[in-house]
């Protein structure tokens, strides 16, 4: 493979076919990798959608030229290749009985969150029969369901400049939660409960005021309804002089 060939790949396939670096455990041993590392799935990937054989061939490189191809993402080792820095961390874990002729049936159902902690995250749910299967459905499902987060300098305190915060109010909901995202200035952190820091940290939303009703204390309705409010600002209409006035930007800052 020439060097023009491996400048023309997207990162994480770059980070995947390069040189592995082996590490030793204090007796010497070298230690063994995770099982699910994205980046020895990315080795043995076999593309199977158009997208995929278009990421593979080098004809699409960053995460917003995939968007713009206007082709759904089917594949999880889409999103590896092309961000493959994205952090996973699991919400809830649920387990679910069920008595059935045969005995007691026992499930676990696990929500996890993605996200860059650069303007985007992903939210998803799994169930499966064992813990570590279920977690792994759900990441999947997380990185498949990858939004990008608008952010901008909303609230009047706030200086001009890339924004921390969000560009306007938004309300998102999930079953009887319901939760109010404000803009806030630059410095005042997130006002916001345990639940919702954890997803809007993941989606590099520094700067947040917030304003919750219903059962906040169910976790993974308080998290759906954080990135469901996320997700409703993109909905919106917004004018190019607002973008401007407001520095709003969407997804990831790129130089």
């Amino acid at each position: 493979m020439t060097e023009e060939e491996i400048v023309q790949m997207a990162p994480g396939l770059m980070q995947a076919l390069a040189p592995e670096e082996v590490e030793e455990s204090p007796s010497g041993r070298p230690r063994r990798r995770k099982q699910d590392d994205p980046m020895s799935g990315l080795r043995k990937w076999v593309p199977k959608t158009r997208l995929g054989q278009m990421v593979m061939a080098g004809k699409v490189l960053t995460y917003e030229q995939a968007l713009a191809t206007g082709l759904p993402i089917r594949e999880v080792e889409i999103i590896d290749a092309l961000i493959p820095n994205l952090e996973d961390d699991v919400i809830k874990v649920n387990m679910v009985q069920r008595m059935t002729d045969s005995g007691r049936r026992v499930r676990f159902n696990v929500m996890a969150c993605v996200g860059n902690r650069d303007g985007y995250v992903g939210l998803g749910m799994a169930k499966a029969k064992e813990v570590a299967a279920a977690i792994r459905k759900a990441i999947i499902a997380a990185k498949l369901n990858l939004i990008a987060v608008q952010r901008g300098n909303g609230s009047w305190e706030s200086s001009a400049g890339p924004g921390t915060s969000i560009p306007f109010k938004t309300h998102g909901r999930a079953a009887s939660t319901r939760v109010t995202l404000m803009p806030a200035a630059k410095g005042k952190g997130l006002v916001i409960g345990e639940t919702g820091k954890r997803v809007l940290d993941l989606a590099g939303v520094s700067d947040v005021l917030s304003r919750t009703k219903g059962q906040t204390r169910t976790t993974i309705n308080y998290a759906g309804a954080t990135f469901n409010a996320l997700q409703n600002m993109n909905t919106t209409r917004i004018s190019e002089e607002s973008k401007e006035r407001l520095f709003i930007h969407k997804g990831r800052l790129l130089e």
